[in-house]
């Protein structure tokens, strides 16, 4: 794994924060749910680049229910190690059984408190093993709360071996300080190289705590348009063209990230009032076309 790729400055250059999980191992909820069956995937993958209303992306193509005993290795790989990831925080993401399980059909990703300013949590990706570009991401999910605690649901260009962050373009689905666990941030990261990196996005303010249900994230990828949606509504509370930025690298291919960060630049470490363990408990997450 190239440095670059552990190096992450993104929400670093927002402001301050961080964030993981959610409650106990015995606050994990089971859920009920209707699986859909994803479409084979052709051996010459359809693309569609026209941008469609949010409900006309009916063809469901890839998806993890988070329904079996074990992670999907087929599917995720551990993002594994600590040295700040280029925001200052304080994790060390591990593969360790209780820092990323399932329970109950939910993905779990659990913040846990090891030492003094020392936590442990986990990091997936679907880098080299699933891509996605044009079409609708959603991620039904259930996230922590606390100072320091940083959930996040985000992207980065499949291309990120051959061209370095934020060449590559970084887009934050989903990204929450724990102490403000009203709202969240929708952000596109872009620029040639990290001292022309910039950035350009939104703050989601929502009327319920976002600890105290499952909410579904999504964003709709089309030529030249992202455009971000929350629990199904059916207008986007954002839209990033391309005129928006240059380079723009949200055409590609991108993989899928899933984490919980504790403390640095985004949100402060821990304090007094965050309480351990905390975790992200994971619906699902879905990739459709339009058909």
């Amino acid at each position: 794994m190239k440095n670059s790729f552990l190096f992450r400055p993104s929400a670093a250059f927002l402001t301050a924060g961080l964030a993981v999980t959610l409650g106990l191992l015995a606050c994990t909820e089971t859920k009920t749910k209707n699986i859909p069956q994803p479409t084979p995937t052709p051996t010459t993958p359809v693309v569609n680049e026209e941008a469609r209303d949010y409900n006309q992306y009916t063809e469901l193509i890839w998806s993890d229910e988070f329904s079996t005993g074990a992670l999907d290795q087929t599917k995720w790989t551990y993002e594994l190690g600590a040295g700040g990831w280029g925001n200052n925080e304080l994790q060390t993401y591990t593969n360790a059984n209780d820092n990323v399980y399932m329970s109950g059909g939910n993905l779990v990703i659990q913040a846990k408190q090891t030492g003094n300013n020392a936590y442990t949590s986990g990091r997936l990706i679907t880098k080299g093993k699933q891509s996605f570009q044009y079409g609708r991401i959603d991620v039904r999910a259930k996230l922590p709360k606390g100072k320091g605690v940083w959930p996040a649901i985000w992207m980065l260009g499949a291309d990120i071996d051959q061209n370095n962050w934020p060449k590559c373009g970084e887009i934050d689905i989903m990204e929450l300080r724990g102490s403000q666990p009203r709202e969240f941030l929708s952000t596109m990261h872009f620029g040639n190289s990290t001292a022309d990196h910039r950035y350009k996005g939104t703050t989601k303010a929502m009327a319920v705590d976002l600890s105290a249900d499952y909410h579904t994230y999504s964003v709709v990828r089309s030529k030249d348009l992202l455009r971000f949606y929350v629990d199904g509504e059916t207008q986007p509370y954002y839209q990033f063209t391309g005129s928006d930025a240059s380079p723009f690298p949200f055409n590609n291919p991108f993989f899928v990230i899933l984490n919980v960060a504790v403390g640095g630049n985004f949100d402060g470490n821990p304090d007094g009032s965050t309480t351990f363990p905390q975790q992200m408990q994971v619906d699902y997450v879905r990739y459709y076309q339009y058909k």
